[in-house]
């Protein structure tokens, strides 16, 4: 079973990391979050689950305005043809629904198939938000823990300056 939005903070609290959660309405994309969520300080960001023709998992977290270039970051990350993947492998691997992908959701893929991509803009940022495994809450964290939360649950992740990522032609 995976886990639930109580039982990943409980986890953060025993973890020592100190964070802050705001509960609101649900929200499914970047702009249903701009809209609802208020004046939550720090960067937000957007959540790509991928998959490649390798069969390989991607988990792309980006600064929500960031522009990504699916075909240059392929190329950048070492990983075939990526696309979308499907709702039910998002399931099976990291136990959120689409509206609610989250690099939190990594502390159920126990089986560590999935490739975390944080853009360095998060991993450097004083406070930065995400969806605690459901779209009806924000919680907000440092930076520096967010990565200490992906390092604890052995995701240690790709950290690429998706600012300086530009299209290739071919």
């Amino acid at each position: 079973m995976p886990k639930t939005p109580d039982q990943f903070l409980a986890w953060l609290d025993d973890q020592g990391i100190p964070s802050h959660t705001t509960h609101h309405d649900a929200v499914a994309t970047v702009a249903e979050s701009q809209a609802l969520r208020g004046t939550i300080a720090g960067l937000h960001a957007k959540n790509l689950f991928l998959k490649d023709k390798k069969s390989g998992l991607w988990l792309v977290v980006a600064e929500e305005e960031r522009p990504i270039d699916l075909k240059a970051l392929r190329k950048h990350i070492g990983a075939g043809n990526l696309s979308f993947a499907k709702p039910d492998v998002l399931m099976a691997h990291l136990g959120v629904t689409p509206g609610s992908v989250t690099p939190f959701a990594v502390i159920n893929d126990t089986q560590n198939a999935v490739q975390v991509v944080l853009d360095q803009a998060l991993s450097s940022a004083e406070t930065v938000n995400f969806h605690p495994l459901t779209n009806t809450a924000t919680t907000t964290l440092r930076g520096a823990d967010l990565l200490r939360v992906l390092n604890l649950l052995a995701h240690t992740p790709l950290i690429v300056d998706l600012d300086v990522m530009v299209a290739d032609p071919t």
